[in-house]
């Protein structure tokens, strides 16, 4: 008998082994994903300008990277004691001005020389929503990454059309290519609701994001969908895969997603080599009885040997 309805997926071209280098962008789920990557200890770099969650701002960071174009001080505001830059997440604030330009340029020049030397990059869209910033000058509205709790009122929200989205995933793809034409794209959509929005607004948001993946990528050979928010929604139907917000997907739900991505994306020349880091990783996070013991420092002794 069987409890869940599977999505079949069939295994990628190109997968990922321990040769990759890998590029994650987009919302909070790929940080989740990202996570993993590091655990398992492949070669990954995860939104390195913060958790991004509509295309049309990836697409102006990636603009900004493939064409090296720096920020400057009108493209930073001060408010509530930190500095800020709408294109980017308010983790990466900081009270000092001429600090806070330097750290941003900086990872443009990083950003760079990852995006020229991936071979993989996974692209999760989280929303078709939006926040446009009002000013004055109708050129100056633009669309931000990150409100940085500015007042609602200072912004216009509005939906991506489909149209909107297939140009900004089209423009990603080519930017990088100019640059890198070795790249393999992986889209995904966050299974995270954003009941924010609206519960019908979020499932419009959504569709907008899969409709324009799906348009895009049948005029894209090196890109490929991975059906995250389908996992989420149909082989996880349960709030029991959900966290107390019931919102986000769990732990349990993000490690069977990641076994999902795992046995389709990931090559299985990589398997042994992740069973092997598993092990060193279980090792490494146990909690002895007592520490100081003769048998448990020599458990140390080796894992830090199969560590290095």
């Amino acid at each position: 008998m069987q409890f869940t309805t599977k999505i079949p997926i069939s295994k990628f071209q190109n997968q990922i082994t321990y040769d990759s280098k890998i590029l994650s962008l987009g919302s909070c789920f790929a940080e989740n994903m990202g996570k993993k990557f590091d655990y398992f200890k492949f070669q990954n770099t995860t939104n390195s300008f913060g958790i991004i969650f509509n295309p049309v701002s990836i697409e102006k960071l990636v603009n900004r990277i493939v064409n090296k174009i720096e920020f400057t001080e009108e493209d930073i505001f001060f408010h509530n004691d930190l500095w800020h830059c709408y294109e980017v997440h308010s983790e990466l604030s900081n009270p000092n001005k001429e600090e806070f330009l330097k750290e941003i340029n900086s990872l443009i020049f990083q950003s760079y020389n990852h995006l020229f030397q991936t071979t993989h990059c996974i692209i999760t869209l989280g929303t078709s929503w939006v926040y446009r910033l009002r000013q004055a000058q109708s050129d100056n509205r633009i669309i931000v990454a990150n409100c940085h709790k500015v007042p609602q009122k200072q912004f216009n929200k509005e939906l991506l059309s489909v149209e909107t989205i297939e140009k900004s995933i089209t423009n990603i793809v080519s930017l990088v290519n100019q640059i890198n034409k070795n790249v393999q794209f992986i889209f995904t959509v966050s299974p995270v609701r954003h009941i924010k929005d609206g519960f019908i607004e979020n499932t419009i948001s959504k569709a907008h994001l899969i409709t324009a993946i799906h348009s895009s990528i049948f005029h894209l050979p090196t890109s490929s969908y991975f059906p995250t928010y389908e996992i989420q929604l149909d082989e996880l139907r349960d709030y029991r895969f959900y966290k107390e917000d019931m919102l986000h997907p769990n732990k349990v739900a993000i490690d069977y997603i990641w076994e999902r991505f795992k046995e389709s994306v990931i090559s299985e020349t990589a398997f042994q080599i992740m069973d092997e880091v598993e092990t060193i990783q279980k090792a490494l996070a146990h909690r002895p009885f007592n520490p100081n013991s003769e048998s448990h420092l020599n458990v140390l002794t080796n894992t830090t040997k199969k560590n290095k």
